[in-house]
């Protein structure tokens, strides 16, 4: 059987892949890139819309990135690094819209304002503290803060109407919030790829085999479920971009970096209401604090979405534990996970986070009832008959070793990569999606070390993200030239 060669092999057909896939074409139209997914279409396991929060992760609105000390104080510096992150991907966005590869960007992204919203003396002291600390920031410039019953009726009546008028609530607002449909980008993205020469995408094609030969390349082989035609690829990069398929690859890969890390799984489930006269009042991102246990993704937020151009109203995610670690993977998939290297960290983390485990049984128990009474803390008016429950997607968190010896349950994304560059892939959950293009160019960087120091490719750089090497958490200049371009491009507002 002849080998396919190829120069990169993305595993996975997400935004990841289809991120990191669209650079490289743009840093090298050269490259031969071949992309293996392992279901009958792209984007349909993390990245497809129903399958993620579609927030433009900014920490505009989500209150887990800003906490607070134990001494009262509000720390910031994690939403400023994400917020300059997302920056990034709506730069390379907007390029991708001007050079006419993507279509109208309200295909795939649509302004939503960005709020958060508490009630509680405390919770409402803490919102204000926040919203001092972030306002004084040229990324947070814009955001507002209120405590006035009339401006919240303004800015989010499905929330306050018909709640108790005593009760002491607050909320701030960024209008150039966004909502996206990273299931329409990423298959947007992909198509034009297919447009192009030297690439080709395989299609129901799950990898069964990855190991490295001695001269570096990479031998992976897939076989096509459809026809039973087994593949076999070579490549000299290979990205592992499978969401929690990424985590049994990067074990397969048996590289020195991938020896430690575990992955602790946790599914979602979404309450939908596609009733347009409810659907029409509430149209902005309301986040809250999260349940003392709660896993960051299960951050409660009453979201007005638009997926494949269709508006709905969701609410959750309400979180629930399972061992697959994909939502069309296998009950084995986290025992066929553990292994002699990742066995301490995976015990010492289920030891240490029993009231994690807890909070994610009593979510799966969960009646409609008990649902739909979470969400009338967001939407007191709320009916159970106008809202569905519908699976979201899986999470598979990291668990790494910790420097004491045991382990560390991670909540953030991760890039592990081989010593070589040959191979790297992604780990871990939110904010994923919205800062992929942040995260590829880290892949690149690592792992086309001695290309990406050329001039022409920091030339193509630069033009792709106009920001590149230069920081937008300290240049505000910069920023509001970045700013005002990509909020224009993407209809997403103005900015002053």
């Amino acid at each position: 059987m002849a080998v396919r060669q190829a120069d990169v092999v993305l595993i996975g057909g997400g935004v990841m892949s289809a991120t990191l896939g669209m650079m490289l074409r743009q840093l090298d139209p050269s490259l031969d890139i071949v992309m293996v997914e392992r279901l009958d279409h792209v984007a349909h396991e993390s990245t497809d819309g129903w399958n993620n929060a579609g927030t433009g992760h900014a920490g505009y609105c989500e209150l887990n990135y800003t906490p607070e000390t134990d001494d009262g104080d509000v720390t910031i510096e994690r939403a400023l690094k994400i917020n300059s992150s997302f920056e990034v991907s709506l730069q390379f966005w907007s390029y991708l819209v001007e050079q006419g590869m993507l279509p109208d960007p309200k295909t795939f992204i649509n302004q939503t304002p960005h709020q958060s919203f508490v009630w509680g003396e405390k919770n409402v002291e803490y919102l204000r503290r926040r919203y001092q600390k972030l306002s004084g920031h040229h990324l947070f410039r814009e955001m507002q803060f209120t405590e006035s019953p009339r401006v919240l009726e303004e800015w989010m009546p499905l929330v306050v109407r018909n709640r108790d008028p005593m009760q002491p609530v607050a909320a701030t607002r960024v209008e150039h919030g966004a909502d996206v449909d990273f299931g329409s980008l990423t298959r947007s993205m992909v198509e034009y790829l297919e447009t192009t020469t030297n690439f080709e995408l395989m299609l129901s094609s799950p990898v069964h085999y990855l190991a490295q030969r001695d001269n570096g390349r990479w031998k992976v082989r897939v076989k096509n479920q459809k026809t039973g035609e087994l593949t076999k690829l070579e490549a000299g990069f290979v990205f592992l971009g499978a969401g929690g398929g990424a985590l049994p690859m990067l074990q397969k890969s048996n590289i020195e970096e991938s020896k430690g890390y575990g992955g602790f799984p946790v599914s979602g489930q979404w309450l939908v209401c596609q009733k347009p006269e409810i659907v029409e009042q509430h149209r902005s991102k309301v986040y809250g604090k999260a349940p003392i246990g709660a896993p960051p993704m299960s951050v409660p937020h009453l979201d007005t979405r638009i997926i494949n151009g269709k508006p709905a109203l969701l609410f959750g995610p309400f979180a629930g534990f399972t061992t697959r670690f994909l939502k069309q993977g296998s009950v084995f998939d986290l025992l066929g996970s553990v292994s002699p290297t990742n066995l301490g960290p995976m015990l010492s983390v289920s030891r240490t986070n029993m009231d994690l485990t807890r909070y994610l049984i009593g979510e799966v128990f969960q009646s409609h009832s008990e649902r739909v009474d979470s969400l009338r803390n967001y939407f007191p008016d709320a009916q159970e008959d106008d809202w569905k429950l519908q699976d979201a997607g899986q999470r598979v968190q990291i668990i790494k070793k910790s420097p004491g010896g045991g382990g560390k349950l991670e909540f953030g994304t991760e890039i592990v990569a081989a010593k070589d560059g040959s191979l790297a892939a992604l780990l871990g959950a939110s904010p994923g999606a919205s800062t992929a293009v942040h995260a590829m160019i880290d892949v690149i960087e690592r792992c086309f070390g001695d290309r990406i120091q050329l001039p022409e490719w920091q030339e193509r750089m630069k033009t792709m993200v106009n920001s590149y090497g230069q920081s937008l958490v300290e240049d505000e200049q910069l920023l509001k030239t970045v700013r005002g371009r990509t909020l224009s491009t993407l209809k997403l507002g103005s900015y002053s």
